[in-house]
């Protein structure tokens, strides 16, 4: 019974530990969401259409794709491959979190899945590396309070968006690209860290000037990759045979 006990007790200390590492995201993706709501009114959608999406689809960028090209006539089948290309980097997260989740039970891999978002990813993998195991009501924490907060900002956009205003005016647009760039500095002594990120921000502005948006997203992140297989990490060398 005290075993229970404190096994719980740890659980909810995980599960706010996690809350409190999710606010700066809120904070950072709030101008985001309630942009999406007001802009997929402004498209045709209903309120209720709006929340939907939001509430299944739950990717931002693909999101704002999605309501571009829904009222404009485009192929069904050229929408889904274009929000397929803004978010095939989460194919690449999921291959890497999958090894940090593998011990879940299938249920709660699902859910963990689901809402793998870039900083959760990053966050993941920071604590990950740091020796520590990714449990699931932290990383439950982590992850719960962004999609819910999202999916009611975006309700709140789609009732009030023509109240809001400019977000490019007030700056507030700059505030997720600025914490995405303190996520990946948070990574900067890892072996290959430079070269990797030189790799992928050349590949995805040549990609964005050629092809456009929003291959480019998928065209650096793979960029990167490659170059992180094909130049392996330089080790230390201390305690290795030659």
């Amino acid at each position: 019974m005290a075993t229970d006990v404190i096994s719980e007790s740890g659980a909810k200390s995980d599960f706010w530990q996690g809350v409190r590492l999710s606010m700066p995201v809120v904070v950072a993706s709030a101008p985001f969401a309630v942009l999406f709501g007001a802009l997929a009114v402004d498209n045709g959608f209903s309120v209720l259409e709006a929340f939907l999406m939001s509430a299944l689809v739950y990717g931002g960028a693909s999101q704002m794709v999605g309501i571009q090209l829904f009222g404009q006539h485009v192929a069904p089948w050229l929408i889904v491959l274009s929000i397929f290309a803004v978010n095939f980097r989460h194919v690449l997260y999921s291959a890497g979190i999958g090894r940090r989740i593998a011990h879940w039970p299938i249920i709660q891999q699902a859910l963990g899945y689901f809402i793998l978002t870039d900083p959760q990813f990053a966050v993941a993998e920071a604590r990950a590396q740091s020796g520590q195991t990714v449990g699931f009501a932290w990383y439950l924490g982590l992850g719960l309070p962004v999609y819910v907060f999202w999916i009611i900002e975006s309700a709140l956009g789609a009732v009030f968006g023509k109240l809001i205003p400019d977000t490019h005016a007030l700056g507030i647009d700059f505030l997720l690209p600025i914490y995405f760039l303190g996520l990946v500095l948070g990574f900067r002594k890892r072996p290959l860290w430079l070269p990797v990120v030189i790799a992928s921000g050349a590949a995805s502005i040549v990609a964005y000037k050629t092809v456009g948006s929003p291959w480019h997203v998928s065209i650096g992140a793979i960029a990167g990759v490659l170059l992180a297989v094909l130049l392996p990490p330089h080790h230390s060398g201390v305690g290795e045979r030659p």
